[in-house]
């Protein structure tokens, strides 16, 4: 199973031909997003020029895709997730540390829920994003690889323990 990241979804939903072929050599394994790409994908057809046509595309290409819900599990993943962000990542003077925001740090807090939902349910993560990258800093990714010019993050979480 393979979580894809909603840049990833936006590849596949315009035919990008690299990581099309990339998926094709996965097909036996099924793909899935978080609901979190869903609000994300459904955002994008409502800020586009050819709304009703750009939904109809995205609507199809949920139709094959398992979509993860946020749980309360989940929620405590993400927030523990995020704690060891800002330990790692956020100034460590104390008046600083308390008004940096997740995105003065370089991350979306979007991408830390998508995050959280792999590591819960145990499911590699497909993502060419630096947040995610950067995550490794603090919870180890297992697996990464090239295909052509676009970086494909394979990254298996461990659970918290």
């Amino acid at each position: 199973m393979y979580l894809l990241d909603t840049n990833h979804c936006s590849y596949l939903i315009n035919n990008n031909p690299q990581v099309v072929a990339t998926a094709q050599s996965y097909a036996q394994a099924p793909f899935g997003i978080s609901i979190i790409s869903y609000g994300e994908l459904l955002y994008m057809t409502e800020k586009s020029e050819r709304r009703e046509m750009n939904l109809q595309v995205v609507q199809a290409f949920l139709t094959e895709i398992d979509i993860y819900l946020i749980n309360k599990e989940i929620a405590e993943i993400y927030s523990q997730l995020k704690n060891r962000i800002f330990r790692q990542f956020a100034p460590k003077e104390k008046n600083k540390g308390r008004s940096t925001r997740i995105q003065d740090l370089g991350f979306d807090d979007n991408d830390l829920w998508i995050a959280t939902t792999s590591i819960y349910h145990n499911i590699t993560l497909v993502s060419p994003d630096s947040d995610f990258a950067r995550i490794q800093q603090v919870y180890c990714f297992l697996k990464a690889f090239h295909s052509s010019d676009i970086l494909f993050a394979f990254a298996r979480f461990r659970s918290f323990s």
